[in-house]
């Protein structure tokens, strides 16, 4: 690369971090100064801890390995940001975020205006191809983290009993599903996973070859009037839908599930929390906030079940790019109505029923670094497409997302799968 080209793709990431680095502040904007401090559960964490955690990324990972001499903003941030980077040292523990009622909301975003002005005089400078992966890999980790703050303060927000809004914003989601169809895939010899020169994550490499079965996938979500016919059906109480597991989770304490997340009974009449505010259950949006045990169920009761992620990947390939991201600003699953396969992308992040583990000749990302994904590889399964509030630069048919069986938080939802008949 020459010493011009070098200077332009400085200049260009350098442009991407600052954009991407606004985009995590912008979407805190509607947010009170209490809401910044609040942890509605263990897995959801403040909006202040994780606006603090994607600055100590960049001044972990690049700017305390590459500046010499370079002294930290605060000795003890490197401790109470850190995630589960054991290779670091000691991380302050996740349940307990919530407590941290200093450092101030305004002293961390002072802290993300000093290291924003520290990565940008490096990103002036020269630094290697090695360097520059890391930098790549943090803005990814940024936009990940842009979701969970959404997912996560939808969580706080959706369990107050004000049911107060994020954003008091009007979407029109009236249009019609239409019946679900059928696409059909021939199966045989396929390949999956990444093989590309732009960034992505190591849990999605190698590309590999796998032999599929004919297989016909769901042309859309299933959606909320779908899934209501299963409660009505008796779904929560049939024993013989349910994974052993599942029924054993449904019917703990822990559990008492009726129905997805953020769904309330009130009389004859059932609605449903968005960010948007509490609305009347639409009975033509995609269904979500559903634990992979009720999509596995709800599949059961459909007659089908849920699909593989090698047959989810190899069926989006040919439907592009196209959904409804974080930057539609619906902040909600939207109707994708086509008699061909849509929704691939974005909406609801979709169940398969395929474990999380390594392909085959699976590398780790080098050093430290190497805790971002691989340590995760048991008991999870695999969840593929995104969501509404997944940025659209963010995501691709290879993407591996990947949560346990139970949760329910997160934007997820259910396409169903079947074998030819």
């Amino acid at each position: 690369m020459s010493a011009i080209q070098q200077q332009d793709a400085n200049n260009s990431l350098s442009e991407r971090y600052a954009r991407i680095r606004q985009q995590t502040v912008d979407l805190c904007l509607p947010l009170e100064i209490e809401d910044y401090q609040v942890q509605p559960m263990a897995d959801a964490s403040p909006p202040k801890w994780h606006l603090a955690h994607v600055t100590w990324f960049f001044e972990t990972f690049i700017l305390s390995r590459q500046v010499p001499g370079y002294e930290p903003v605060h000795p003890l941030y490197e401790m109470l940001f850190n995630s589960y980077y054991n290779g670091i040292g000691a991380a302050f523990p996740r349940p307990n975020r919530g407590f941290l009622s200093r450092p101030t909301v305004q002293e961390v975003l002072d802290y993300r205006s000093e290291i924003d002005e520290r990565m940008q005089s490096f990103l002036a400078s020269d630094f290697s191809d090695e360097v520059r992966f890391s930098i790549e890999l943090g803005l990814n980790h940024e936009q990940q983290h842009q979701e969970l703050t959404l997912t996560d303060l939808k969580y706080n927000l959706g369990n107050n009993p004000l049911k107060p809004a994020y954003r008091e914003i009007l979407v029109d989601m009236a249009d019609a599903a239409g019946e679900a169809g059928w696409t059909e895939f021939e199966g045989g010899l396929v390949e999956i996973g990444a093989e590309s020169s732009d960034f992505v994550f190591d849990n999605e490499t190698p590309r590999h070859q796998v032999f599929l079965e004919p297989f016909a996938l769901g042309t859309r979500a299933v959606t909320n009037g779908e899934f209501l016919e299963f409660i009505r059906d008796g779904g929560y109480e049939r024993h013989e839908l349910w994974l052993s597991d599942g029924w054993s989770h449904l019917k703990s304490l822990d559990a008492r599930w009726s129905g997805p997340l953020y769904w309330r009974v009130v009389g004859d009449d059932i609605f449903e929390y968005t960010l948007t505010g509490e609305r009347p259950l639409e009975p033509d949006l995609p269904v979500c906030h559903v634990s992979g045990y009720e999509a596995d169920a709800f599949a059961r009761w459909a007659g089908a079940r849920l699909p593989t992620e090698m047959e989810w990947e190899t069926a989006a390939e040919s439907c592009g790019l196209v959904g409804n991201f974080v930057e539609s600003e619906q902040f909600h699953p939207s109707v994708q109505a086509s008699p061909a396969l849509t929704g691939m992308l974005g909406d609801v992040w979709e169940w398969t029923s395929s474990s999380y583990a390594a392909y085959p000749g699976f590398k780790s990302f080098p050093g430290q670094l190497g805790e971002y994904n691989g340590k995760f590889m048991a008991n999870q399964l695999v969840l593929k497409g995104g969501s509404c509030v997944t940025p659209a630069s963010h995501i691709r048919s290879t993407y591996r997302n990947f949560f346990y069986p139970p949760d329910r938080w997160q934007f997820t939802g259910i396409r169903l799968a079947r074998d030819p008949e």
